[in-house]
């Protein structure tokens, strides 16, 4: 088949992919290597944002199938509208599950244990022993019980924890137990010590950790976000870290990248990463097996993974 795919990874550094597209190369550069109408198959650029991401796509007339290399599809979501009918829309599933219940499990430990306030003791050449609680014996929740959810509880399973509860839009079995539906999450919160976001952001989910939801959660217990920053309310988790009530790991925030000067960075007992749950050394190799697999399946017309939506139908 002759069809142009771009691609954010150069095509010479990945192995295997199938003979018969045209592959280009691009980035989220501001010149774009190819009339944007003779695109099939666009891989969006990984970790730009949402306005680079989709700046192409009202001229991709001839567009077959979007790519993300996320596991969110959020940023993309604000152009599929300039879609024609039939679009296929598919996200990163796989991916990124190691590197960000790697992440998710070392936030807990670094909050949990006081590796920040060692950190800064050894800045300062001080030697400040302590008691910290353990991770053993906790009851942890994770809401958003996906692929991610269940790479973080996989991660989790070594550690004596007293209860896993998880959480999803719908109720169902996993091979670790049962998944509750998010409306039972109200009655989960005062029992979890950890409360593990790791939801896609949609409407349902944007504002999702608000006041009452913050409020329900137990004295002391540890809020960790590795999902996206808008499905928590910033104002209203701010209110409890300033109270003490409460702690927080946070990968993802509402704002973000949160500006210098903003409260959170000065906020008691939170600790902040940069976004940084699926930019490791894990995502190339995985990234480029997804793709390949994508794009061979794509010459050969077989069915495409990890479709999310097709646009002009109703069906996710």
């Amino acid at each position: 088949m002759t069809a142009d795919v771009w691609l954010p990874i150069p095509p010479e550094e990945i192995e295997g992919l199938p003979v018969g597209p045209d592959y280009l190369f691009w980035d989220g550069e501001e010149e774009f290597p190819a009339d944007p109408a003779d695109c099939a198959f666009y891989v969006v650029p990984y970790m730009k944002p949402s306005d680079v991401c989709v700046r192409p796509l009202p001229r991709m007339s001839g567009v077959r199938v979007v790519q993300t290399l996320s596991a969110g599809i959020d940023h993309v979501q604000p152009g599929l509208g300039r879609l024609r009918p039939g679009v296929l829309l598919c996200n990163a599933r796989g991916v990124h599950e190691a590197s960000t219940g790697e992440l998710t499990l070392a936030l807990i430990l670094a909050s949990l244990r006081g590796i920040p306030d060692f950190v800064r003791a050894q800045d300062r050449g001080e030697w400040r022993g302590g008691f910290h609680p353990a991770l053993a014996d906790k009851n942890v929740l994770i809401v958003g019980y996906g692929s991610i959810g269940e790479a973080i509880e996989d991660r989790l399973a070594p550690f004596e924890l007293a209860r896993v509860a998880r959480v999803a839009r719908s109720g169902r079995t996993s091979a670790r137990g049962p998944v509750h539906p998010l409306t039972e999450l109200p009655s989960l919160l005062p029992e979890a010590d950890v409360v593990i976001l790791s939801t896609p952001l949609t409407e349902t989910t944007r504002g999702l950790v608000n006041a009452d939801f913050l409020a329900r959660m137990k004295d002391g217990a540890l809020l960790v976000n590795v999902a996206r920053g808008p499905v928590v309310d910033t104002k209203a988790l701010l209110a409890e870290l300033e109270s003490g009530r409460i702690t927080a790991a946070l990968d993802v925030t509402d704002p973000e990248p949160l500006p210098p000067g903003h409260p959170l960075w000065q906020a008691p007992g939170v600790l902040i990463s940069p976004h940084v749950g699926g930019p490791t050394s894990a995502f190339l190799p995985r990234a480029k097996r997804l793709l390949t697999d994508q794009l061979s399946r794509f010459v050969n017309r077989e069915p495409l993974r990890n479709v999310i939506l097709t646009t002009g139908s109703t069906r996710a």
